[in-house]
């Protein structure tokens, strides 16, 4: 979990994504409790949504390595590719992203591994039933998949989450900085992810530790 970088050479990260790395909280702990409750879900199919950032390509991972199954993305569903998709699986996650999914692909494989007996995650930002889905068979479907929201965090979940993401990445951060930069940020996950990311580069490029002056110099502060 290492950021194995040299001089301003962005070679990425790796988060931890284990279930006992996840964060829990009063907006989220329907949804790990629905995960954790596999495969003993009352139907087939579930579906996790909320805004962006929230954790929930967090829990599609950990129903992964829970459930060993893979997590596609909108664009690995199509009716042609179903039958190798659910060929020897008894669970799948699909993140629905701001891709366009093919609606007759997604009824294909929601019927296909309700059939095999199977379980299908759907991670997206609105509930299925708000879907702009126009295939009255797939409406009914989703409209009938029991959906679990992720709240919006409050300011201890944004703290607990820029630790995280700080540790992710391997920097030491003092309380002072954190405190600092929940007195500023956006609370959502998103603005948190883009911050450490943001704090990260400049603490690299710029050969320093992640304190206060630095943190004000990547939020275009001036220093006193």
């Amino acid at each position: 979990m290492s950021d194995d970088r040299q001089l301003v050479l962005d070679l990425g990260h790796r988060p931890a994504f284990g279930r006992d790395d996840f964060l829990v909280a009063p907006g989220n702990r329907e949804a790990v409790d629905w995960i954790d409750r596999w495969p003993a879900w009352p139907g087939h199919a579930l579906a996790i949504f909320g805004p962006a950032g929230c954790g929930k390509s967090h829990l599609a991972q950990v129903f992964a390595l829970r459930a060993e199954a893979p997590v596609l993305a909108a664009t690995d569903v199509r009716v042609e590719t179903v039958p190798h998709l659910i060929e020897g699986r008894s669970a799948l996650a699909l993140e629905i992203g701001e891709t366009a999914i093919d609606p007759r692909g997604l009824l294909h494989l929601f019927n296909a591994l309700k059939e095999q007996g199977g379980h299908l995650l759907l991670t997206s930002r609105e509930p299925p039933a708000r879907w702009p889905v126009v295939l009255l068979d797939l409406k009914s479907r989703l409209a009938a998949i029991q959906a679990v929201r992720i709240s919006a965090p409050d300011d201890a979940m944004i703290e607990a989450v820029l630790v995280k993401l700080f540790a992710d990445r391997q920097i030491a951060v003092g309380p002072g900085a954190i405190a600092y930069l929940l007195r500023r940020i956006d609370r959502s996950f998103a603005a948190a992810r883009a911050v450490v990311a943001q704090a990260d580069s400049a603490a690299l490029t710029d050969k320093r530790a992640v304190t206060i002056p630095l943190l004000k110099q990547v939020l275009g502060e001036a220093t006193e």
